[in-house]
């Protein structure tokens, strides 16, 4: 039996979106993008052009959820399935878009380079447990103009596992769609094999940037997924409670749904999110809050009630270094995630309030992963009825170590984490020189990069994602992409 967990009755699940819908239609929202106000007027909502506002209607948003597919499959750069977002599925894929990196030498953080994103491209796409990557770094080498295409090219380039990511420019998402098409072959082959999910965010309360809804309208055309990601902060930007955050988060995310479904009924999509409580203390957004934990959980149940796969910001600490914190955090979330059957979870690497990535944390929480998807699949009976033979075997051999029911579940069985979890004795953990989980971690980087074998995908497609970012980086003023990008 798979073990789950739920936060929220039908009936109030039932009241939360009622109470959204409300807000939608008589509050509306605010969008600056002419052409989604237009479609919203052409489908009968009442536009108030001059506060670039926008009154739903409930036929509006019942038409739109009609269309939304109820799952959706990805795929890696070779074409292989790797997700499918449906029912109470769990993946997980790293935070995304950190403004620094920490670095293991002086226990501080750092703007990210180039060789910082090659680096962890190379171990994401050896890590077992973390079903694909995102764009989890800004490199501070390039143009901010380039920014978010040059990482989904060395992504790309890189790492077989599909891509979560984003662009926070609308010029941007040309390029990233012929990134895309150039790895798939064509548009068609591109929209029947989805690579990338981008991620697209409203602002709390009841807002859309021209970029985002832009980029929810960009993406609907080319059939390429999006996760809505509404961040509503509790006694800040949203009510201190968690059902009148969940109300807030429930409005936003309807309205992005609403405006990918008119563009393109049938767009895939994630129900998913960033919310989190806002710590008046420190002034803070605390994504390793349990309360943050539990709005996560309870949208989540949201959008299973929809019908919709969902996603969440959850697996990750607002700790500053790879300690006790960290991994408190990140471990309930990834549990809490899971149990409650999130289908995406984000946050794996992220430390400091969704702003630092470290690739030491990030092969601990590979370990986390792996430990959670061993508990959701429950406890079943494995020929262990009639119990009988098998004591009967233990009282005559004194043991079961190498009994034929043994070996043959003992990999189903239990999981086996690698050398960053430390399961030897005190005698054999100081013969072998007394690490710590910072120092264990950091020898597991440093041997992933060392194995790593470069990506399967035809020299001939990185020939042609090469040109497409060197071109692209020319029309900015970057005559030659970063030493080691390549």
């Amino acid at each position: 039996m798979r073990p789950t967990v739920k936060f929220l009755n039908n009936e109030l699940i039932e009241k939360i979106i009622s109470e959204a819908r409300e807000l939608l239609c008589v509050l509306g929202a605010e969008i600056h993008n002419d052409t989604i106000l237009s479609m919203l007027a052409d489908h009968g909502a009442k536009i108030n052009c001059g506060k670039k506002h926008a009154f739903f209607t409930q036929d509006i948003i019942d038409k739109s959820l009609s269309t939304v597919p109820h799952s959706f499959k990805l795929y890696d750069v070779l074409g292989n399935e790797t997700h499918h977002f449906h029912d109470y599925n769990v993946h997980f894929t790293p935070g995304s878009a950190a403004i620094t990196i920490l670095d293991y030498k002086t226990q501080k953080i750092a703007k990210p380079s180039t060789i910082d994103y090659v680096n962890y491209a190379k171990v994401i796409n050896q890590l077992t447990n973390i079903a694909s990557q995102s764009t989890a770094l800004i490199p501070a080498d390039v143009p901010e103009n380039i920014s978010d295409s040059y990482r989904l090219y060395l992504s790309l380039m890189l790492c077989e596992k599909p891509v979560v990511t984003g662009a926070f420019t609308i010029e941007a998402f040309a390029i990233m769609k012929e990134l895309q098409i150039a790895v798939r072959g064509s548009e068609k082959a591109l929209a029947e094999k989805p690579l990338a999910i981008f991620s697209c965010c409203p602002t709390s309360p009841l807002k859309w940037s021209d970029v985002t809804s832009q980029n929810v309208i960009d993406c609907a055309r080319h059939s390429i997924p999006v996760e809505f990601i509404s961040m509503p902060l509790s006694g800040f930007m949203a009510p201190v409670t968690l059902v009148g955050t969940l109300i807030s988060h429930t409005a936003e995310t309807l309205s992005g749904i609403v405006i990918s479904q008119l563009s393109h009924p049938g767009t895939p999509v994630l129900y998913g999110g960033s919310p989190a409580i806002f710590d008046m203390r420190y002034e803070t957004t605390p994504m390793g809050a349990i309360e943050t934990m539990m709005i996560d959980c309870a949208y989540n149940e949201i959008g299973k009630y929809f019908g919709f796969p969902t996603q969440g910001y959850i697996s990750l600490s607002d700790a500053k270094l790879l300690d006790a914190q960290a991994g408190c955090e990140s471990s309930m979330g990834a549990m809490l995630a899971a149990l409650a059957g999130i289908n995406n979870i984000s946050g794996p690497g992220m430390l400091d309030f969704e702003s630092c990535q470290s690739l030491e944390k990030l092969v601990l929480d590979n370990e986390i992963c792996g430990m959670v998807l061993r508990m959701i699949k429950g406890i079943e009976s494995r020929e262990d009825f009639p119990a009988l033979p098998l004591f009967e075997e233990l009282l005559k051999e004194k043991h079961l170590l190498i009994a034929k029911h043994t070996r043959k579940f003992l990999r189903t069985e239990h999981y086996f984490p690698g050398t960053v979890i430390d399961r030897a004795n005190r005698a054999r953990w100081e013969s072998e020189g007394a690490t710590t989980l910072w120092e264990r971690a950091h020898q597991n980087v440093l041997r992933l990069l060392k194995q790593y074998t470069p990506s399967a995908l035809p020299d001939s497609v990185k020939k042609d994602l090469t040109d497409l970012m060197q071109q692209e980086a020319r029309r900015y003023g970057m005559n030659t992409l970063p030493e080691g990008c390549l």
